[in-house]
């Protein structure tokens, strides 16, 4: 009986090998611990090859403010009707109302946990932004090492460059000015709408 090394098992499963860890603590691959190592057994892994392990998703969706409240519920029901349509098994639904600047989002810190724990192989959302305004291949790379894939169901070439900065710029504009006046405050609203504005007139 051949028997294979966790690193070697994550390779042909396509994960990382903290998530065949995670997988042997919680009884769902059969392996011998040899000191602090284990060893996983060749019928053990054939067995996960031919039945693989069906995708456990979680749905993301995020809006910057509160008014647009009803733009997130149908954000959250394209998610839903997708993954549906697709057979995917959707363990959570996470939301957030805040600027994709924002990495204090409650949502977030409980979908990086669950990446972290090894509970979900899959993350859907609508356009990269959703999840972060910047440094998205870092964060797809970060969960792409403990075995959870990024599914975008848009692709972000559909906007033009100038919307592209447009959008961005007044992510940024909103964020400081949260910031230095409040997230509700009155100037904070006459800023954004003025840098608005301006970027309409050009």
């Amino acid at each position: 009986m051949r028997l294979y090394r966790t690193g070697e098992v994550a390779k042909r499963l396509g994960v990382s090998t903290m998530t065949v860890r995670r997988w042997i603590k919680a009884g769902k691959i059969k392996a011998y611990q040899i000191g602090r190592e284990f060893r996983i057994p060749e019928s053990e892994v054939l067995r996960l090859l031919e039945g693989k392990l069906p995708d456990k998703v979680v749905i993301y969706a995020r809006v910057s403010s509160r008014d647009q409240k009803e733009d997130l519920e149908r954000q959250v029901e394209y998610l839903k009707n997708y993954c549906s349509t697709k057979g995917y098994q959707v363990t959570k639904i996470l939301t957030d109302i805040s600027s994709g600047l924002n990495e204090n989002r409650k949502g977030l810190k409980k979908l990086f946990k669950l990446v972290e724990s090894g509970e979900i192989t899959k993350v859907v959302i609508t356009y990269r932004d959703r999840l972060t305004r910047f440094g998205f291949k870092y964060l797809e790379q970060y969960f792409n090492s403990h075995g959870v894939e990024i599914e975008v169901i848009f692709n972000d070439e559909e906007k033009t460059p100038e919307k592209e900065v447009v959008e961005d710029l007044l992510a940024i504009v909103t964020s400081f000015a949260g910031k230095l006046y409040g997230a509700r405050s009155h100037k904070k609203k006459r800023l954004v709408e003025a840098v608005k504005n301006a970027l309409r007139d050009d």
